[in-house]
Parts: structure tokens; C-alpha cells; sequence
């Protein structure tokens, strides 16, 4: 390397090295502010562990927290199982938020950030932490995102700014009354007060079907397909002359049991309003002795109401096969024991899923809800014969003539 090459080199580091830096501080520059109070916990000591309640408010959008026999529910869904881990990680993030920026603004500034006290989705966000006896312990005021700027505008929408920036943390009050205006590094994006966000949406699983019975308001489309084994294949049950199961869509239609979801807790509890006062019932057994009765209703936004009961008809003893071996026999005694406990574990979790009408996505039910006519062989048409002037002319038929029978000998 000569000297001209090495100076054009040391240049070059000089000037990357230059606009790294820039671009550092122009990162930075988005968190410069008094420098009051940076680094400190914004809740200051919160002891969450003595949370018992939260409460979501946002104009008029609420959602409640709570801890009964420590456990969290959703109240506005009828006291239904809340994400535990969710609120979990929500309060040990609340806990350790630390002020990035601080500044004293006044009430006519406050609408800049979303912390106007107001109605609607413009309103802040106001998360209130309770213990057991109801008085609050903490509370946060949440405003709008903060906006990163970035040089360049973004392809992707969403919460990306209009000058390309995009939502690196969120601006902040510990109180109405407070002047101070904080901005935190975390966006908290999935706090919202929607107490659908916050269910546990662990469900019950049908596994190991032997059997599937669908019976319609209009009888005609109703049908049930079983089988003998796990492995083995569907047959339609009451098969009229003409009938012919397509096995694959048989086998579509348990599918989506083994892992279905759902969306959201029904909160209204007249059957009629949910369609549930004639329902579709689906009624399926399965090799473990156990059977679903599922009662599903009207579809409202892509969503079929649901109601499940679950009973079980499990064997709580082994018959011995016939020249069964006693070293064969007690493997088999021990693994229908370790089955039997599962079964009975998969009872006592699932039947507490009865309480509750579901609303259920519709493509979880799409398969299962077929007519009785759906679920056949489709039957192939044949090809029609063309007519007309375009027709191609039909070959004459040949008819051979008759071989001439020889005339009898004259006797000589």
C-alpha cells in the first residue's frame, strides 16, 4: 500500500467513523430532555406482589384484573380465567419502567401527547393497580407512542410516523394532578382495555374421536360417521341406497377438534340472542370413554357461539386378553393406570370449560358443519352426446346381405 492509498483509507474510516456518530446522536437526540429525574423507576417502590386488581380505562373502554384464590380473572367476561403469564410479565415490566425524558408541561399541552383528560381513543389510557381491599397502590396515565425519527420514510404502515419513524417508547403521567410529562423506552403496545385480550385461551382438546354425530334443525342434513380403531377408516352410519362417504372429508371434519380456539367469551346469556335455543348439536365419543356434547349457534362476525358439556364413560378397569403372559400383564396393568390417571386429570381440567358460551372462528366449524350430501363422493356426470348441426353424422349401420343358398342338384 502506498501512501496516496493509505490517506485515501484513513479518509474514508475519518468520515464513516464521523457519520456514525451523527447518526448516534440524532438517535439519541429523541430522548434529550431536562435530564430531571432520569434513570429513576417511574412507579418508584411497587410492590406488585400485592396486586389484586387492575383496572384498564380508556374513554369508555374498561377492563378489570382481578385475583380470586390466586387466580386472575376477567370480570367484564363473567369472571373467566385471565392470561396469567400476560399479567404476570405486565407487572414486573411496570415495576422496573425507568424515566428516559422528563418535562414540566402545562394543561393546554397535554392533548400534544394523548394525556388530555377526555373521551374516546384520544383519551390516555389510565391503568390502576389495587390491592385485595380495593384501594389503589399505583397508577399510570398512558399517552401516545413516542416516534422515533428516522432519514427515511417507511414501506410499512401501521404505527410507523409519517416521517418514517417508528414507536420506541411512550409518553407518560404517574398522576392527574402531575405537571411532569415522562417518557418511558417501552411502547406497551399490547396494553389495552379489551377484555378479550386478556382471557386465557388454553381450550379443550378432543382427541383419540371414535365417533362424530352432527344432528341439524333440518334433520335431513344430519349424519354420524365412526370408526373401529384410531387408524381405521369413517363409515357413515344409516347409509341410504346411493350413499357414499368421502372419507377425507369425514376425516376434516374431527380434525379441527383435536386443537380447536376461540376468539372471545359470550357475555350475553339469553340462548335465543345466541342461537343456542336451536342449536346444531354435535355429540362425539371417543376411545378414552369420554363424550362431548357441543351446542353450537348462531354465526355473528365470523364467530359461532358455542356451549360444551363433557362426560365420561371411562374404564376404571382392564380386561386381560386371553393367554395374556404375567410379565405382559403387568406392563399392560401399568400403562392403563398411567392412561387412567391422564383421563381423569383431562376431566377435572376441561369440565370447567361447561360454565361458559364461547365465541368460536367460523373456520374452526366449517368442516364439521356439512349437510348430510356434502360429505359424499361427488358423483361424476357423463359426458352428454352433442346434437345439432355441429354434431359429428352417426355411421350407418352395415347390414351384411343374406349368403344366396345354393340351388339342389339335378339327379341324373
Amino acid at each position: 500500500m502506498n501512501r496516496k492509498q493509505f490517506i485515501i483509507l484513513l479518509v474514508l474510516v475519518v468520515v464513516l467513523g464521523g457519520a456514525g456518530l451523527l447518526l448516534r446522536q440524532r438517535e439519541n437526540s429523541s430522548w434529550t430532555g431536562s435530564g430531571r429525574a432520569m434513570g429513576r423507576k417511574v412507579l418508584g417502590d411497587f410492590k406488585y406482589n400485592d396486586v389484586a386488581r387492575i383496572a384498564l380505562k380508556q374513554g369508555n373502554a374498561t377492563t378489570t384484573l382481578v385475583k380470586k384464590n390466586d387466580r386472575w380473572t376477567v370480570a367484564e367476561r363473567n369472571s373467566y380465567p385471565a392470561n396469567y403469564s400476560e399479567i404476570g410479565d405486565f407487572l414486573i415490566k411496570a415495576a422496573d419502567l425507568k424515566i428516559v425524558q422528563s418535562e414540566k408541561v402545562g394543561p393546554s399541552q397535554l392533548g400534544r401527547f394523548g394525556l388530555a383528560a377526555g373521551q374516546g381513543t384520544n383519551a390516555p389510557l389510565t391503568v390502576e393497580f389495587k390491592d385485595q381491599n380495593d384501594k389503589t397502590i399505583k397508577s399510570l396515565l398512558l399517552g401516545k407512542k413516542h416516534m422515533r425519527k428516522s432519514d427515511r420514510n417507511s414501506p410499512m404502515g401501521g404505527e410507523f410516523g409519517e416521517d418514517g419513524g417508528f414507536p420506541d417508547g411512550r409518553y407518560v403521567k404517574t398522576g392527574a394532578d402531575s405537571e411532569d410529562v415522562l417518557v418511558i423506552s417501552d411502547a406497551l403496545a399490547n396494553i389495552e382495555p379489551k377484555p378479550e385480550q386478556w382471557l386465557d385461551k388454553d381450550f379443550f382438546k378432543i382427541e383419540k374421536v371414535s365417533s362424530v354425530a352432527v344432528d341439524f334443525p333440518a334433520a335431513t342434513n344430519s349424519w354420524k360417521v365412526s370408526r373401529e380403531t384410531e387408524s381405521g377408516e369413517w363409515k357413515l352410519s344409516d347409509a341410504k341406497l346411493g350413499e357414499q362417504l368421502d372419507n377425507s372429508k369425514a376425516s376434516s371434519a374431527a380434525n379441527p377438534l383435536g386443537s380447536p380456539s376461540f376468539n372471545d367469551v359470550a357475555t350475553e346469556s339469553r340462548p335465543e340472542q345466541l342461537g343456542l335455543d336451536k342449536p346444531t348439536v354435535v355429540n362425539v365419543n371417543t376411545f378414552d370413554g369420554l363424550n362431548y356434547t357441543l351446542k353450537v349457534g348462531a354465526k355473528t362476525n365470523d364467530n359461532y357461539a358455542l356451549a360444551m358439556t363433557l362426560g365420561s364413560q371411562a374404564k376404571t378397569e382392564r380386561t386381560p386378553g386371553k393367554d395374556e403372559k404375567p410379565e405382559d400383564k403387568a406392563k399392560l396393568d401399568k400403562e392403563f393406570k398411567e392412561n387412567q390417571k391422564k383421563v381423569e386429570e383431562k376431566v377435572t381440567r376441561e369440565k370447567a370449560f361447561e360454565k361458559w358460551v364461547y365465541l368460536v372462528p367460523q373456520w374452526t366449524f366449517e368442516s364439521l358443519l356439512k349437510g348430510r350430501a356434502q360429505l359424499m363422493v361427488e358423483k361424476k356426470e357423463e359426458p352428454k352426446k352433442e346434437t345439432g348441426t355441429n354434431a359429428a353424422p352417426e355411421s350407418p349401420t352395415i347390414i351384411p346381405a343374406p349368403t344366396p343358398t345354393p340351388a339342389p342338384e339335378t339327379p341324373k
